[in-house]
């Protein structure tokens, strides 16, 4: 036996495919099972897809690099629990393409940040960040409270989602551009349309501006949805999967 280890250690290209071929058969005993079950992602009531206003501002979020200072995944740990809330659900990611968990914090974690902050406290850290953080090395920004908002885009944005298996539906996809304007001016007539689209979201005026849509809306709108879904007062993680 020993010779014949020997000798296989002494040809590389024997000793790569072997290697192939055990990661290979590691890989598919671990992958294989996931597609014969129903789903690999517990369902927790709450957990909503993102309004178009909210996708923008999520899109915004990743195009300005917060999620290279900002984890969004509390781990079950009691120091992170005791600081941001409770440990995060794998639910609560299933719409993000891709998650936003990281594993480096220049900043805190915002995977319960939804709720926690005013608008106003949000406008002012994004603004000077130092006014209401004097520690804070974030940048500021500023800048996205005088640009406006391009959301004539958004429906082709639901479109890609619903490709990954995000539940919108036609309306909902056909409204769309018009959706992420209404979220943000509640005294519109589409504000109301809006709403019965998506009945668990807030509409209110983000960025403090009403005679505009900006992209301060839109990432405000984004953060204070975060880590809203589930009402952990409620949530029991042993419970049949209807009544969590």
């Amino acid at each position: 036996m020993w010779s014949f280890h020997k000798w296989f250690e002494r040809h590389s290209l024997i000793l790569l495919i072997g290697i192939l071929v055990v990661v290979s058969i590691g890989g598919i005993v671990q992958i294989a099972p996931l597609f014969f079950i129903d789903s690999t992602i517990e369902r927790v009531q709450g957990v909503r897809p993102y309004t178009p206003l909210e996708l923008a501002g999520r899109e915004i979020y990743i195009q300005e690099g917060c999620y290279v200072c900002h984890s969004q995944m509390i781990r079950p740990l009691r120091d992170e629990v005791e600081r941001y809330g409770h440990y995060s659900l794998a639910a609560e990611s299933m719409y993000d393409h891709p998650f936003q968990w990281g594993s480096k914090r220049t900043g805190p974690d915002l995977a319960r940040v939804g709720g926690r902050y005013s608008d106003e406290w949000h406008r002012a850290h994004l603004m000077n960040p130092r006014s209401v953080v004097p520690e804070s090395v974030m940048p500021p920004y500023a800048f996205l409270a005088q640009q406006d908002l391009d959301a004539s885009h958004m429906d082709e944005h639901l479109r890609v989602n619903r490709m990954l298996h995000v539940p919108y539906t036609e309306d909902q996809v056909a409204h769309a551009d018009a959706d992420a304007a209404a979220q943000a001016t509640p005294d519109s007539d589409a504000a109301s349309d809006f709403s019965r689209r998506y009945p668990n979201a807030a509409v209110r005026d983000f960025d403090g501006d009403p005679s505009r849509v900006t992209k301060m809306d839109a990432l405000i709108a984004y953060l204070q949805m975060l880590g809203t879904g589930v009402d952990f007062s409620t949530y029991h993680a042993d419970a049949p999967e209807n009544q969590r």
